[in-house]
């Protein structure tokens, strides 16, 4: 449940855009972004699921079905988006998926897509955005990070390495874009109930549900919505939210 009642709708006037934003804490965020007054476009492939998650919504949310894999249609995204919402305020780059497990066992082909999601993409979204947010001398840009992004967690060697990718990108881009109003931060969640932990052994996966080490999306929303309703003289740079049952940092 939620802690943000609405009423003041802090975020109202602002156009959001989550990638990945039909399920999981792209949806969580997008739906509490909307509460909160702003015009959230949900950018993902999947038309159906984005369909889904625009209803579920309602006012406010508007479907943007775009392939990230798509390097054109990224380059365009900012435009697209101001197209449809009239505007460009913060973007979530969440889109991301996991593979975790042995390295030794599994086949490099496999890391290519995590690799290409978690990384390449994550910056060419947040590259596709930064001359409109620099030409109107604001802007938000919030990467989904992961604790594993700061602790080498030692089932999740690759994804752990997506991350830490991320962590870089974002703390020294940050310092080049602050001249230009624009504000780069992440929030690093620990273990979180999405899609993303279906492949989890189920042993894994009990374990943490029966020691509350799993936490719901709205917590990481309700993260992210206090990020960017901070003061412009100020940036939360990373913010770590874990479950109290978990003990990885």
């Amino acid at each position: 449940m939620s802690l943000y009642r609405g009423g003041n709708e802090p975020l109202k006037g602002k156009v959001v855009a989550v990638t990945g934003g039909a399920n999981g804490i792209g949806l969580g965020c997008a739906e509490l972004m909307a509460k909160a007054g702003a015009t959230v476009v949900l950018v993902d492939k999947d038309k159906a699921a984005l369909a889904k998650a625009v209803a579920q919504i309602g006012q406010g949310a508007v479907a943007l079905e775009l392939d990230l894999f798509d390097n054109d249609a990224v380059k365009n995204m900012a435009a697209e988006i101001v197209r449809l919402a009239g505007g460009l305020d913060i973007l979530y780059a969440n889109a991301g998926c996991y593979i975790g497990g042995n390295v030794s066992e599994q086949d490099p082909d496999d890391w290519d897509r995590m690799l290409r999601l978690n990384v390449n993409v994550a910056l060419r979204t947040a590259s596709a955005v930064m001359p409109h947010m620099i030409a109107q001398k604001c802007g938000d840009i919030i990467f989904t990070s992961s604790i594993a992004g700061i602790i080498p967690i030692v089932w999740d060697p690759v994804y752990c390495a997506t991350k830490y990718a991320i962590q870089g990108f974002m703390h020294s881009a940050r310092r080049q874009l602050v001249k230009d109003g624009v504000r780069l931060m992440a929030v690093l969640p620990g273990p979180v109930v999405t899609p993303l932990i279906d492949n989890w052994p189920k042993a894994k996966l009990d374990e943490a549900l029966a020691s509350d080490g799993l936490m719901y999306p709205i917590e990481v929303a309700e993260c992210v919505l206090f990020m960017v309703t901070r003061p412009r003289n100020v940036s939360v740079r990373d913010l770590v939210i874990i479950p109290n049952g978990t003990d990885l940092c």
